[in-house]
């Protein structure tokens, strides 16, 4: 059959808010032109992020009935480690809250002023842990993932070659080396396992040890399946447990590929830092057996990792973000190529080219959507990235609008709507400006900033 059907039936229903075009107006300016400030039951279709917005199954409801809240000790926790282990058998896995719990006890580790910490491409939590301990985050991004139009298949690849030239100039400042599956910021653009092998190699010549920042692993390990030869007959199980056969550790938010709510990890092979983290996660985030989640929690997760590397879901789930990709495209909006897995990510530089860089094209369009149709989405651009460490400001090397998409929460006839809400964004795109920071914190200004447009 042609059509994809979600491989799910609905139980249970959330109703939406609906909103008037004035009505949003007000609200966005009231919300000082950030999608962040905005109260959820205002938005009407929420792409702000995938992170923790998933749908849970009644197998995870389930599951989450016979959490065990023990503070010590839980068989909630024996349950979750073995299904972490069944797809990453790493020696040490150390629950946390989230992702960037994960990251700020790794990064208090291995980081720290001279450090130098290379990555594909960090996102944004990531490289502020990383400055955060006085470390440099450095992205070698092959050259492909910063051409929004490229359709190489594997646009998340780390540069190997500026691999090794900085592990030949900087060995001792390089704690370990990180990937990013898949690169959320470049278009949610995976790593092939090529690449992942080529980059493991040049570790083990170097002694680095190898960690994956891991948030969208079985979108990632699906890609590998659809696109290496290779890897065509495997199972996405099977693809998920050699990607980790080459890493020494990973942080895990498992609000993304989990599909639950809230959690995460950090697990390794390393002792000495195993200890060190536990010694960290017992001071800020609980005991090493539930580490600041209930262990219903923890009981989600187990499932969650059980669910998300089904064949027929991962199917329905890329396929799903394609159809809003190829309806963008036939409007004429320039998008990041291919599709990625998690979101579509709009270029705003090309879109809106009458605005400059730093004038944040990428905010206007977030802010047009919202008023336009009650969409709320994510600037990933300069706003984001443009402010250096050192205080100064720098045009982003792209100006991204990122449409990610909750996990078994929107049907067709929603996607369906927010297509038909571009089609007067585009009719109306040159009548946006460009907006200026009013307000905005020393660190993650994405977050809270305050905007308006500029005169």
């Amino acid at each position: 059959m042609k059509t994809i059907i979600e491989p799910f039936r609905i139980k249970s229903v959330e109703p939406i808010r609906m909103t008037s075009r004035e009505e949003r107006k007000l609200l966005m300016r009231a919300a000082h032109y950030n999608p962040f400030l905005l109260h959820s039951d205002d938005v009407m279709i929420d792409f702000l992020t995938d992170s923790g917005t998933s749908a849970m199954s009644a197998a995870q409801w389930a599951g989450i009935m016979r959490g065990d809240e023990s503070y010590a000790g839980s068989p909630s926790f024996g349950r979750f480690e073995a299904a972490v282990r069944e797809l990453m058998p790493f020696e040490h896995i150390i629950p946390t809250h989230q992702g960037r719990a994960a990251e700020k006890i790794l990064f208090s580790i291995v980081g720290g002023k001279g450090k130098i910490i290379p990555n594909n491409a960090h996102f944004d939590t990531t490289r502020a842990n990383v400055e955060y301990s006085g470390a440099t985050a450095l992205d070698l991004l092959i050259v492909e993932g910063r051409n929004p139009s490229s359709l190489h298949p594997f646009k998340g690849n780390m540069d190997v070659q500026k691999l090794r030239t900085l592990l030949e100039a900087e060995h001792q400042s390089v704690p370990l080396v990180m990937l990013t599956l898949t690169n959320n910021s470049g278009g949610g653009q995976p790593v092939s396992m090529e690449n992942i092998k080529a980059v493991k190699a040049l570790c083990q010549e170097f002694g680095k040890p190898l960690f994956f920042d891991s948030c969208r692993f079985a979108e990632n390990a699906y890609f590998i399946k659809l696109r290496e030869p290779d890897y065509q007959h495997h199972s996405v199980k099977s693809i998920v447990r050699e990607m980790f056969s080459y890493a020494d550790g990973m942080t895990m938010s498992a609000k993304k590929d989990a599909l639950v709510n809230i959690g995460g990890w950090l697990a390794l092979n390393n002792a000495d830092w195993a200890q060190q983290a536990r010694n960290l996660l017992i001071i800020t985030e609980g005991f090493p057996t539930y580490g600041g989640l209930a262990g219903r929690d923890l009981e989600a997760i187990a499932v969650g990792l059980s669910e998300i590397v089904e064949e027929d879901y991962l199917q329905y789930r890329i396929r799903s973000t394609q159809y809003l990709g190829e309806a963008l495209l036939k409007l004429g909006i320039p998008i990041v190529q291919p599709v990625g897995g998690h979101a579509v990510y709009i270029d705003a530089k090309a879109f809106l080219p009458h605005i400059p860089a730093l004038q944040y094209p990428a905010q206007a369009l977030v802010v047009a959507m919202y008023e336009i149709g009650g969409i709320r989405a994510c600037e990933i651009g300069s706003v984001m990235f443009g402010r250096q460490t050192d205080g100064s400001e720098k045009a982003a090397a792209m100006e991204l609008v990122r449409l990610a998409i909750p996990r078994r929460v929107y049907t067709q006839s929603h996607i369906d709507y927010v297509i038909e809400c571009f089609e007067t964004i585009v009719a109306e795109k040159d009548q946006l400006r460009g907006m200026k920071i009013v307000e905005e914190p020393p660190t993650l200004r994405h977050f809270t900033a305050k905007f308006d447009w500029v005169d």
